[in-house]
């Protein structure tokens, strides 16, 4: 088999079975493992999957850069945004996640809700500019311009001040192995801080985020208490977090 039909091959394996474990596929090749890994490394690179330890999970496509993942799952976003925007109740301090399905959430918050808002994301005040009732609390640092938030040490200090009723989390992966997951390892910390200061974490969950892995974990699923899935999800996709305990809001 040639290095071109065996990567086509592998690639066909991890979109039909979820994961690839190279030991297992050594054999059933008859190739070395050496050669899978080395297969496997390359389609990382190439951004096809990601490497986890001894095989492969799908990569995720919200790994791409902000204007793009707003046109990924467009039908969805609105949908998870409107859940998460009701879960919300008077007189909380929340912390909202940057990204465009948190966009979204916001846009649906009600005219007359009276609540604080946190963030690290200037896409998110500014969308909150025009609500007369939600006060905006901006979390400095570094912006990190590929997702639009800030990072860094200002932004974990910040986040050390403040106790948050809910954090509603965006993630570029969620697995019922591999936990929750992001392309940056900045972005990571900040994230696992949001989460650590916040009774609740929710997390945001488009479709195309489901059973994919990305470069840097968060948090393991123990952290989560829901996960927000748009209603005409596959079943086999949310069976797994329902089985570890965790709520799944259909929006």
């Amino acid at each position: 088999m040639l290095t071109r039909q065996r990567k086509q091959h592998l690639l066909e394996l991890l979109k039909r079975d979820g994961r690839i474990v190279a030991k297992t596929l050594s054999e059933q090749l008859s190739l070395s493992e050496d050669t899978i890994r080395r297969d496997l490394r390359e389609l990382a690179r190439e951004g096809l999957l990601q490497r986890v330890h001894g095989g492969a999970l799908p990569a995720s496509p919200a790994l791409a850069p902000f204007a793009a993942r707003e046109r990924i799952a467009s039908d969805a976003k609105p949908a998870i945004g409107r859940a998460a925007a009701a879960m919300i109740a008077p007189g909380q301090v929340v912390f909202v996640d940057g990204g465009t399905t948190a966009v979204q959430l916001v846009r649906h918050l009600p005219a007359g809700l009276r609540a604080t808002i946190v963030t690290h994301s200037p896409s998110i005040a500014v969308e909150l500019v025009g609500h007369a009732h939600i006060e905006v609390i901006m979390l400095g640092g570094r912006l990190f311009k590929h997702s639009i938030v800030g990072v860094g040490a200002a932004t974990l200090e910040a986040i050390g001040q403040i106790r948050a009723d809910l954090y509603f989390m965006g993630v570029s992966s969620l697995h019922p192995e591999a936990g929750i997951s992001t392309g940056d390892f900045e972005e990571a910390g900040v994230k696992r801080a949001l989460s650590n200061a916040a009774l609740k974490t929710i997390v945001l969950a488009s479709p195309e985020k489901l059973a994919t892995a990305s470069p840097y974990r968060i948090a393991p699923l123990s952290q989560v208490d829901c996960i927000i899935v748009n209603a005409g999800t596959d079943e086999a996709l949310i069976a797994p977090f329902r089985a570890l305990g965790i709520a799944v809001a259909l929006a």
